[in-house]
């Protein structure tokens, strides 16, 4: 949660606190407080469209129509959510039930708010241009502006919970892995050490050296003539790899490499700044779990479109007399290409 004081308003945390939201969710902390706020918030601000989308028709409609569009979104949540559940259990993710209605709970929260904040704009066209072909062509398309804006709140919090392991722990692997040492066996190296190693000869005392006159114009002994190499250098400069001594009896063996070249196991020596840019957490490919999502959204948006087909009126046709419910006949997406024809 950020250090500033905490709204009383739930969407006003969601939409300026949306990282503390989603680390909320993923410790599991005080969920049911935050799920009982945003399922009371939804309700009402569903219930308030609901009254102008009923006021097209009379003030009973639009008390119908504040009662069946919070139905509308629960009821629907209430049908899909066992199926995001359990099929995120089968892809092997760790989210908890309570996790899952908190994640929903979030984009069907923003859906209401931001449809609520489009009422004013219902309204207006209601009283300024009451046709009601257009009427019903402009609230479905809040509603699904709305719902494609809250969808992506969704999206976005299963992303958290990806990056925090949640979802496909077992496929999460961080790049910085493929840098860590590898412990090699000391019989994988070759060692260049005779099978029977002569025992070490202990050094032999030299005896100081005592000052020798060097006459003048002469060369100090040990100096190398000009041209010459000196010993254990090469041709080019560089200096030659000394041979590896040999090791006293019952001590490890070392291992003599050529210059360039590392132990079997370590793979090619790399600079710090001939590395790849490491980023903790990023997933080497998106779970499977992130997929369903997707196609539960789909789910989501078919279940709640046939069950408002089932639930109308909520507009209210003005040529008809009141009625709770219709008979079901057609379905939606026939009566908005209806709809579409006949303006």
């Amino acid at each position: 949660m950020s250090g500033d004081r905490p709204s009383p308003l739930v969407i006003e945390r969601i939409l300026r606190d949306r990282a503390g939201i989603w680390q909320q969710i993923v410790a599991e902390g005080d969920l049911n407080a935050l799920t009982g706020r945003m399922l009371a918030s939804s309700a009402i601000a569903l219930a308030c469209y609901g009254a102008v989308l009923g006021a097209f028709h009379s003030p009973l409609m639009a008390l119908t129509s504040a009662l069946k569009l919070p139905l509308l979104f629960l009821v629907t949540l209430a049908i899909c959510l066992p199926t995001l559940y359990l099929f995120n259990l089968v892809f092997g993710a760790r989210l908890s039930v309570r996790q899952s209605l908190a994640l929903v709970m979030v984009a069907i929260t923003v859906t209401s708010m931001l449809a609520v904040a489009f009422a004013p704009i219902s309204l207006f066209f209601l009283i300024t241009a009451p046709d009601y072909g257009f009427f019903k062509l402009l609230n479905v398309a809040i509603l699904t502006l709305s719902a494609l804006v809250g969808l992506r709140f969704l999206t976005g919090g299963m992303q958290v919970l990806n990056d925090h392991g949640l979802l496909a722990p077992e496929a999460t692997r961080t790049p910085a892995d493929a840098y860590a040492p590898v412990n090699v066996p000391a019989q994988a190296v070759p060692a260049a050490v005779p099978a029977d190693p002569a025992p070490a000869a202990a050094p032999a005392a030299v005896p100081a050296a005592e000052p020798v006159a060097v006459p003048a114009g002469a060369a100090p002994a040990g100096a190398v003539p000009a041209g010459a190499v000196p010993a254990g250098s090469t041709s080019n400069g560089a200096t030659a790899t000394p041979p590896v001594p040999a090791q006293p009896s019952g001590q490890p063996a070392v291992a003599a490499f050529p210059p360039g070249m590392v132990p079997l196991g370590y793979g090619p020596v790399q600079r710090p700044w001939e590395r790849p840019p490491v980023r903790r957490g990023e997933p080497t490919q998106r779970p499977a779990s992130m997929t369903l999502l997707y196609i539960w959204i789909l789910l989501f948006g078919f279940v709640g479109t046939q069950l408002a087909w089932t639930l109308r009126p909520f507009f209210g046709d003005p040529g008809q007399d009141f009625s709770f419910f219709r008979s079901i006949d057609g379905n939606f997406y026939a009566e908005i290409l209806r709809t579409i024809a006949n303006l």
